[in-house]
């Protein structure tokens, strides 16, 4: 009986330590292919939240595969604020390598699971344009 109760504990503890580190996760439609630190995503739906280390996990909803990307730092709040989760890809054109099809690069610039939680992933420099994918809030 002692020995049950000290397991059920121990059990409850673990799960209370843990809590801190389930992350909502966002979903998201991303209608065309992209990518971020060399990781070339299809499009797609999904679902994106952030790991306790730190790192912004990209989950592809039909396959399961997990990517994860690297923070830089946090995103400055936009003027007006907005309230809903969003990503904002920059946007920057190049030429195949025989050089004869132009062709439009999308790059994970910023992750905003809310409105005041942004998070820079890349920062492109040089002339380009923004697209924003807004998501679906997570459910509590």
């Amino acid at each position: 009986m002692k020995r049950s109760a000290v397991f059920t504990f121990v059990i409850l503890a673990l799960i209370l330590a843990a809590a801190p580190l389930i992350q909502a996760q966002t979903a998201f439609k991303v209608t065309f292919k992209f990518e971020s630190g060399g990781k070339k995503l299809p499009a797609g739906d999904y679902l994106v939240s952030k790991a306790a280390d730190g790192l912004i996990i990209f989950k592809q909803v039909s396959t399961g595969k997990e990517t994860t990307l690297p923070v830089t730092g946090p995103a400055a709040p936009p003027e007006p604020a907005v309230a809903e989760p969003r990503i904002v890809f920059d946007e920057v054109g190049a030429f195949e390598p025989s050089y004869t099809e132009y062709f439009t690069i999308y790059t994970v610039g910023e992750v905003w699971l809310s409105g005041t939680e942004g998070y820079v992933i890349h920062v492109t420099k040089g002339q380009h344009k923004t697209k924003t994918i807004v998501g679906e809030a997570p459910k509590k």
